[in-house]
C-alpha cells in the first residue's frame, strides 16, 4: 500500500501524510486522556463526573453568559417586586435544602419573553424563567418545582459536563481534519460527521440530565417545604402548553412530558406511602396575590 502511494504521490508526499495522521492520532489521543482521566466525586449527588471546570470557573462562565442569555428573551421583566417574588421562592428552595451544601451563588431572573415557555440555567448558578411560562403557573410550588429543577442543572454540574464533552468533540474534530487536510471536502465531511456524533452524545446525556435534575429537584422543593404536587402539575401544564400549539421551547432539551408525570407520580408514592405530609405547601394564594395582577396574560 505504502508502495503504491510512493509510486504515484512521491515519498516527499506520503511521509507529510503519515505525520498528518500521526499527528491526528496524537491530538485525538490527548484529548481523550484528558477527558477521561478529569474525574471528580459531585459534593451533593455523590456522583463521579468527568468535568474540566472548577466550580469557581462555572460562576465565571454564567455571568459572562448571564446578559446575553437576558438579551435573547427581551431582557429582564422591568417589574421588581414581581422580581423579588421570584428570588424568594428561589432562596427558599436553595437555602432550606440540600442545594445550599453547593455553595453556588444563585441568582434568579425573570424574563420578559412573553412567548417562549421556558427555563433554563447557566453553569455557576444563574436560573432563569421566561414570563410566557411563569404566567402559565398557579401555585409557588410549581414555580418551586421550575427552580428547583434548574437549581438541580446547576447543583449536578450538568453543563460542566456538557462543556467537557464539547472540549472532547472539539479535539476530535481537529484531530479528523488534521489527517484529511489534503482534501478539503473530505476534511470537511468528516468534521461534520465528528460534529453529529458528538451532538448525539451531548443529546443522549441531556436527556439523562433532565431526569436527574427531576429528581434532585423534587428533593429540593420537598426539603424546603412545598407540595411535590407543583412538580407533577408543572408537567401537566407543560404538556397541555404543547399541544395547543407550537412546542415550547422547553421541549427542545426534556424528554416528553407524560412519561416524566409518570416518574414524578411514582417518587411521590415511593417517598410518601402514607400519602403527602400535610404540612407542604401549595401556595396557591400567595401566588395569586404576588403574581396574577401583575403578569398580563396569565393563563
Amino acid at each position: 500500500m505504502i508502495f503504491c502511494l510512493a509510486t504515484t504521490w512521491g515519498e516527499d508526499n506520503v511521509g507529510k501524510l503519515l505525520t498528518r495522521l500521526g499527528l491526528g492520532l496524537l491530538v485525538a489521543l490527548f484529548g481523550v486522556i484528558s477527558y477521561f482521566t478529569n474525574v471528580v466525586e459531585n459534593p451533593v449527588t455523590g456522583e463521579r463526573q468527568r468535568v474540566q471546570l472548577s466550580p469557581r470557573q462555572e460562576v465565571a462562565i454564567g455571568l459572562q453568559a448571564r446578559e446575553q442569555m437576558a438579551a435573547q428573551h427581551g431582557g429582564l421583566y422591568p417589574d421588581r417586586s414581581l422580581q423579588r417574588y421570584i428570588d424568594q421562592v428561589g432562596e427558599r428552595v436553595v437555602q432550606q435544602s440540600e442545594a445550599a451544601n453547593s455553595r453556588y451563588p444563585f441568582e434568579f431572573h425573570l424574563l420578559k419573553d412573553p412567548q417562549t415557555v421556558n427555563a433554563f440555567a447557566l453553569p455557576g448558578g444563574q436560573v432563569f424563567i421566561t414570563a410566557a411560562l411563569l404566567s402559565r403557573l398557579s401555585s409557588e410550588a410549581q414555580l418551586a418545582g421550575v427552580l428547583g429543577h434548574e437549581v438541580a442543572h446547576v447543583v449536578g454540574r450538568h453543563g460542566a459536563e456538557h462543556l467537557a464533552k464539547q472540549q472532547l468533540g472539539k479535539t476530535l474534530v481537529n484531530a479528523v481534519g488534521i489527517a484529511a487536510s489534503d482534501s478539503p471536502e473530505s476534511a470537511r465531511q468528516a468534521a461534520i460527521l465528528a460534529q453529529a456524533v458528538n451532538q448525539l452524545v451531548s443529546l443522549k446525556y441531556g436527556r439523562e440530565d433532565e431526569l436527574e435534575s427531576d429528581e434532585l429537584g423534587f428533593r429540593f422543593m420537598t426539603e424546603a417545604g412545598y407540595n411535590p404536587k407543583g412538580i407533577v402539575e408543572l408537567m401537566q401544564v407543560l404538556a397541555s402548553a404543547r399541544q395547543g400549539g407550537q412546542p415550547p421551547e422547553f421541549f427542545s432539551t426534556h424528554p416528553s412530558p407524560d412519561n416524566r408525570v409518570e416518574r414524578l407520580e411514582s417518587l411521590i408514592d415511593r417517598t410518601y406511602p402514607n400519602g403527602i405530609p400535610a404540612n407542604l405547601e401549595e401556595g396557591q394564594d400567595n401566588f395569586a396575590r404576588f403574581v396574577q395582577f401583575r403578569l398580563p396574560g396569565r393563563r
